[in-house]
């Protein structure tokens, strides 16, 4: 399939270092499929640079491995969400439980299961999404965010909201391997039947020969140190 649509441009729901580890500057499908609206979608983690593999967490490798981590010890966790478009929320989804810790084996396994097995006919998106926001941006234009941390959702549906507004906090809810933000957009507020749409942030800042570089519009790939 060629994408032949310009991107859209919007800013960046978070601040700070983040790293994108599935992105479509990357590949495309970023997520390796075209379902739930996920074709162009965004994962943010953020990473110790500093450390061999460019760990999310403040652990060991070994304790992650064999007893796995509590959510607080992740860098991202808790980290403010921000509204990346003026418009008006139309889905905000709270109140699903996050693991308390990650387990990478049955983490896994729950990622299997719902790749292969999910059915939007019947079973609850949030199983998915975890909790989660859709905000109408425009004119067939739906903001995704997802994974969101459970109970800090800061909408309601209905509400106006302006870019730059905070809306939420990075979770570990729904199908996650790890704390993160899941972001993408659509063309339809309905994850389950939406298709993505490509999309590029209006200003960031990315770390190449030991100096932060200003890009404009730009898509960063799961090489890049950004700083939003």
């Amino acid at each position: 399939m060629i994408d032949a649509r310009e991107p859209i441009i919007v800013r960046s729901p978070l601040r700070g270092e983040w790293h994108s580890p599935n992105t479509p500057g990357t590949k495309i499908p970023s997520h390796g499929t075209n379902k739930l609206g996920s074709r162009y979608a965004y994962d943010f983690i953020q990473v110790d640079w500093e450390r061999k593999g460019w760990p999310a967490y403040r652990v060991s490798l070994a304790q992650y491995l064999l007893f796995g981590v509590p959510l607080d010890e992740y860098y991202c966790w808790g980290q403010e969400v921000y509204a990346p478009c003026d418009g008006i929320i139309v889905k905000a989804e709270d109140g699903y439980k996050e693991r308390t810790r990650t387990k990478l084996l049955s983490d896994m396994s729950n990622a299997y299961k719902n790749a292969h097995y999910f059915d939007p006919k019947k079973d609850d998106i949030q199983s998915i999404a975890g909790n989660y926001i859709i905000i109408e941006c425009g004119d067939n234009v739906y903001a995704g965010l997802v994974h969101l941390q459970t109970g800090s959702i800061q909408v309601s549906v209905g509400q106006n909201v302006k870019k730059g507004d905070v809306i939420g906090r990075v979770g570990h809810s729904g199908n996650s391997f790890a704390p993160h933000l899941h972001f993408q957009l659509m063309d339809s507020s309905d994850i389950a039947t939406a298709n993505g749409l490509p999309f590029a942030f209006e200003q960031y800042e990315l770390f190449k020969n030991g100096t932060w570089e200003k890009v404009n519009n730009g898509i960063p790939t799961n090489k890049d140190r950004i700083r939003f």
